[in-house]
C-alpha cells in the first residue's frame, strides 16, 4: 500500500479524511489544488498560483540554505517552545493570543508550515510523510491531536516522534470537534516561527513534494477557507434563530473542516471568545461546528483575509451525507 502512495509523493499537496481512503488531485499548468478527503465534508477547489510574498519574514523563494543556524535568542525561543505542558484549555488559548508589540524580529527568523493533525489514534501513513519531510528540517513543525488514551509512538526517526500534544476526546459532529482544532492552532502559535497552519488528518497524502508545497504556501497571501451560502437542509436549515443579533441568517456559512492559514488569521481564530460561545451554545444536534464556525466567522469578521475558497478535489456522485472514499486497490495509475 505504501509503495502506491510513494509514487504519488513527486506530485502536491494534501489527500486527506478522518476515515480510511485517499483522495486524488489534478491540476492545471497554472494552478495547484489540495486534497482533502473527510466522510464529514470535502470538496474541490483549484486556486492560482501567486507570487506575492505575504511580508518581509517570509521568504520569496523556497531556498534550503535559508535555515542558518540561528543566534542564542533564536534558539532560546525554540527550546523553550514544549508540546507536552501544564495549561488548560483556557490558558493555552490566552497564551497563544499573545502578540509581540515589536513586529520586527531581533534574529534572523525562518517562515515554518506547522502541519497540524487531527487524529483518531495511529497514523497509519506517517512513513510517508516523513519520506515528505526528510532533508527540510527547520522549514516545517508537526503537530498530533489524538484521543487522550491512545498510548502508540513513533520511532525516535520520525518526524512525529514526541509531537503529540495534549489532547481531549473528539467525537464526529460535536463541538469538541472544534475544540480539537482550536486546540492545535494555539499549540502551533507558541512557535513564534510558524507563519502558515495545515489541518490534516490521519489519512492525508501528500501530492506534490515538501520544496513545492513550502513555496506555494509560504508566498501565498491569502489564507484557504472555503465559505458559502447553501439553502437548505444542510446550510441555512442548521442555523439557529439564538444566534441573534450577534449572527443573522445572511451572514451564515458553511465550508470544509479542513483549512489552510496564516499566522494573523491563526490569532484571530484563538482570540475569539463571543463567537465561539455561540456556537458552542446553539449550533448543536443537526448543525456541525467544525462546518460553519470558521466560514462564518472569517466572513463575517476577515473576508479579506481569505481566499473564499478551499484546495480540494472529492467524488460527491453518490449523493448522501459523506463523500467517495476511495480504497488502495482503486488507487491505479489510471485513475
Amino acid at each position: 500500500m505504501i509503495t502506491i502512495f510513494t509514487i504519488i509523493l513527486c506530485s502536491l499537496m494534501f489527500g486527506s479524511g478522518i476515515a480510511m481512503g485517499a483522495t486524488f488531485f489534478f491540476n492545471t499548468s497554472n494552478s495547484l489544488s489540495f486534497i482533502l478527503h473527510n466522510p464529514t465534508i470535502t470538496t474541490l477547489i483549484t486556486t492560482t498560483t501567486t507570487t506575492t510574498t505575504k511580508n518581509s519574514s517570509s521568504s520569496s523563494s523556497y531556498n534550503k540554505s535559508s535555515s542558518s543556524r540561528p543566534n542564542e535568542l533564536s534558539s532560546w525561543i525554540i527550546e523553550n517552545t514544549p508540546i507536552m505542558h501544564p495549561f488548560n484549555d483556557t490558558e493555552l488559548l490566552w497564551r497563544a493570543s499573545m502578540v509581540p508589540k515589536i513586529t520586527k524580529y531581533p534574529y534572523k527568523r525562518v517562515p515554518k508550515i506547522a502541519f497540524m493533525f487531527l487524529s483518531k489514534g495511529p497514523l497509519p501513513l506517517a512513513p510517508l510523510w516523513d519520506m515528505f519531510f526528510h532533508g527540510h528540517e527547520g522549514l516545517f513543525s508537526v503537530y498530533v491531536h489524538s484521543h487522550p488514551l491512545f498510548n502508540g509512538s513513533f520511532p525516535k526517526s520520525s518526524v512525529f516522534h514526541g509531537r503529540r500534544i495534549p489532547s481531549k476526546d473528539v467525537e464526529w459532529g460535536k463541538f469538541n470537534m472544534l475544540e480539537a482544532e482550536r486546540r492545535l492552532l494555539a499549540n502551533a502559535l507558541l512557535d513564534y516561527s510558524n507563519e502558515r497552519f495545515v489541518l490534516l488528518s490521519e489519512s492525508c497524502i501528500p501530492l506534490f513534494n515538501f520544496s513545492t508545497v513550502y513555496s506555494y504556501l509560504i508566498n501565498s497571501n491569502k489564507s484557504n477557507v472555503e465559505a458559502y451560502d447553501l439553502p437548505g437542509g444542510v446550510g441555512r436549515g442548521r442555523y439557529s434563530p439564538r444566534m441573534k443579533p450577534h449572527i443573522m441568517l445572511s451572514q451564515w456559512r458553511k465550508g470544509s473542516q479542513w483549512f489552510e492559514m496564516d499566522r494573523d488569521l491563526a490569532l484571530e481564530v484563538v482570540s475569539d471568545e463571543k463567537y465561539a460561545e455561540l456556537f458552542e451554545k446553539y449550533c448543536t444536534n443537526a448543525c456541525y461546528a467544525d462546518e460553519h464556525y470558521l466560514p462564518t466567522f472569517v466572513s463575517m469578521m476577515l473576508p479579506e483575509r481569505t481566499s473564499n475558497r478551499k484546495l480540494t478535489w472529492v467524488d460527491w456522485s453518490r449523493g448522501g451525507p459523506h463523500p467517495m472514499t476511495y480504497q488502495y486497490r482503486q488507487v491505479t495509475t489510471e485513475f
